[in-house]
């Protein structure tokens, strides 16, 4: 393989040493026959083999030729991979772990002491908490002395059960209930009155607790209290000053009556009640100037604690020049608004209002109807509403009709007398009965989309001689509502109305009550007004029985 060394003599002469070789200085060994014969072998077969894989083209654009041989073979080599990827996926068996809970009492407990278990329970985390044999269990837990808490008197519900619920004892609700009906009824109480109740210790284990105390409010002027004294309960009561000046409001239609009202402070009720009031008189659109000036007096109740009612409608005024053009009174059991120039005779005949807050979206005539399809008579006028809108009655009448009546669904027919009548359909709800009387402005129902109806609306008719008229050209006369034997007190009322001083209900309570009333009076709250907090004890029904016959018990009708 190597040239022999002493053919190196002038190695040393050249600058290289005996063992340092270079590239032409080795000796190749010729390859010998079958060596070139096995390289040339492998050689072409490595050619055969690309050029038949080059051939097979396994991996094809399968996006392209779809449907060729060629996209045929690349799908199959595709599919058989994607066996292949299945076949070597892993088996869901159960894996073999150790138990997460040691299995000695002593170490689960341990564990067990130190969870977020005990956190529910009310207690602290520690080792302490852990239940172990040596802990035994209380025979009677502690109770609290007192249970103060707060009961509210639902709808339908009674006072006897509503104390019963809570937790007082057969014994003190029954003293409770004769206690209370020295003062008012039980029935009178409002739903969703509060009581505020004590309770103390109970006298043996599972009996219920001793009342100490209930404080509720029974009426707008006046608080009462049961509270034990002496082992027994008694009634204390507590009269809250009230004051029930009429409010009145007065101002300038201006641009709008509505806005004008609220910019003088009616409460929105108001302004509502005296403009369906006057709207049977007066046209709203038309009849109104801007010159002319309302007066509104509804009745208002305000206690010593705060507390503010807003009343009915008393007074609906209208003046133009300084003169009354419009005075409308309430009068009567059935809150009726008179006029006060119709006294004597009639009054001029009026076009009827509008009977529900919408606008009008068919009128009278003939039209397709929206379900039927075909061309026919539509008898009354449409008015598009919000579902649920109140409904009310345009003139004064008797019912004589109130249900389910074909195609108009819920049906309302008013009889007006003199041959006239109004009609009122598809409503959701109907809010009168057969034979009943109305008045003007009273609901009757409400807006619906029953009977063949596409959608919330109030379909509204009318009638002359049992045939229906256009609604927009109906119009009533109004006669006198009072009799005239009540001619002179209905003056006196009106006398008293207009000498309300406008914001006299908003001073204060104490300088706005005549003396009269601020010592002594007709009416309980102010015979009790000196004897506050007087303690009155009712030991059983007889004494109750003893004191309403001595006549010592107050009247509350």
């Amino acid at each position: 393989m190597f040239r022999d060394r002493d053919q190196f003599d002038d190695a040393n002469a050249r600058g290289h040493g005996p063992a340092a070789l270079v590239a032409d200085q080795v000796i190749v060994d010729e390859p010998s026959v079958t060596d070139r014969r096995n390289t040339h072998r492998l050689a072409a077969w490595r050619c055969r083999v690309e050029d038949w894989c080059a051939s097979l083209d396994l991996a094809p654009d399968l996006a392209t030729d779809i449907g060729s041989k060629r996209w045929l073979h690349g799908a199959g080599t595709m599919l058989g991979l994607s066996v292949f990827a299945i076949s070597l996926w892993p088996d869901f068996a159960h894996v073999e772990a150790a138990a997460m809970m040691p299995e000695q009492p002593a170490v689960r407990d341990e564990f067990r002491s130190q969870t977020i278990m005990p956190l529910a329970l009310g207690a602290d985390s520690g080792r302490h908490m852990g239940a172990t044999a040596s802990i035994r269990p209380l025979t009677g837990a502690p109770e609290r002395p007192t249970l103060q808490l707060v009961a509210t008197l639902g709808q339908g519900d009674s006072l006897t059960r509503m104390l019963a619920r809570a937790g007082v004892g057969e014994g003190d609700v029954a003293q409770v209930s004769r206690l209370v009906g020295t003062a008012m009824p039980g029935s009178a109480i409002a739903p969703g009155t509060q009581f505020d109740i004590s309770l103390g210790q109970r006298p043996q284990p599972g009996a219920p607790r001793v009342l100490q105390s209930i404080d509720f409010r029974a009426r707008f002027d006046l608080d009462l209290t049961v509270k034990r004294q002496g082992g027994a309960l008694a009634l204390v009561r507590r009269p809250i000053a009230t004051d029930t000046t009429p409010l009145r409001i007065r101002g300038v239609v201006g641009s709008g009556l509505y806005r004008s009202a609220r910019n003088a402070g009616a409460p929105i009720a108001a302004i509502q009640s005296y403009l369906r009031a006057i709207d049977s008189q007066v046209s709203l659109e038309s009849d109104l100037a801007p010159g002319d000036a309302f007066d509104i007096v509804v009745a208002y109740k305000r206690s010593a604690k705060g507390e503010r009612q807003l009343g009915d409608l008393l007074y609906a005024g209208l003046e133009r020049g300084g003169k009354p053009r419009l005075q409308l009174l309430q009068w009567g059991a059935g809150g009726q608004m008179v006029a006060a120039a119709g006294l004597q005779q009639p009054t001029e005949s009026r076009t009827i209002g509008a009977p529900v807050a919408g606008r009008i979206t068919s009128t009278f005539g003939m039209r397709r109807h929206p379900i039927l399809g075909f061309t026919r008579m539509h008898a009354g006028i449409d008015f598009g509403a919000s579902y649920g809108s109140p409904i009310y009655a345009v003139a004064d009448g008797v019912v004589s009709f109130a249900g389910r009546h074909g195609g108009h669904g819920n049906y309302v027919r008013l009889d007006h007398g003199g041959g006239n009548g109004t009609g009122y359909g598809h409503m959701s709800r109907i809010a009168v009965s057969p034979g009943a009387h109305v008045r003007a402005g009273q609901v009757i129902g409400y807006v619906g989309s029953s009977g063949l109806s596409t959608g919330p609306h109030l379909h509204f008719e009318a009638y002359q001689s049992g045939r229906t008229v256009n609604p927009m050209g109906l119009r009533f006369v109004s006669r006198p509502q009072i009799d005239v034997r009540q001619a002179s007190a209905f003056k006196q009322r009106l006398a008293q109305i207009l000498a309300i001083r406008p914001g006299a209900a908003l001073g204060s309570i104490a300088a706005s009550a005549p003396p009269e009333t601020r010592h002594g009076g007709d009416r309980e709250i102010d015979r009790l007004a000196d004897q506050r907090d007087v303690v009155q004890t009712l030991p059983n029904a007889r004494a109750a029985i003893g004191l309403a016959v001595a006549g010592n018990l107050p009247n509350h009708n």
